[in-house]
């Protein structure tokens, strides 16, 4: 396996790890979360350029529309909570439940 796949299956897994320690904050949530959408991108684009075949290389792209839908949401929710209470806890979304 070449190096260039570990490194990116490394960042994958420690933004995976750094989910699950810095989940009081908000941001720090969504700033791991872009960080694992974005490895796997990078992972899915070296694969697509390396199978050759035509259909795989839309996954990619599907990955990065999915990415930048996600990032509008969770910056909205993070616009709302931290206009509406002042503080970015995970916490506080309890507290937006209809």
């Amino acid at each position: 396996m070449p190096y260039i796949y570990i490194n990116i299956i490394l960042a994958f897994v420690i933004s995976l790890i750094g989910t699950l320690i810095y989940r009081s904050h908000l941001i720090s949530s969504l700033l791991c979360l872009e960080g694992m959408i974005l490895s796997l991108f990078t992972l899915n684009a070296l694969l697509s350029l390396n199978i050759n075949f035509a259909l795989s290389t839309i996954v990619p792209l599907i990955l990065l529309v999915f990415a930048a839908c996600e990032a509008a949401v969770g910056l909205a929710l993070l616009i709302i909570i931290s206009n509406t209470y002042g503080l970015d806890y995970v916490q506080n979304l309890n507290l937006l439940q209809c």
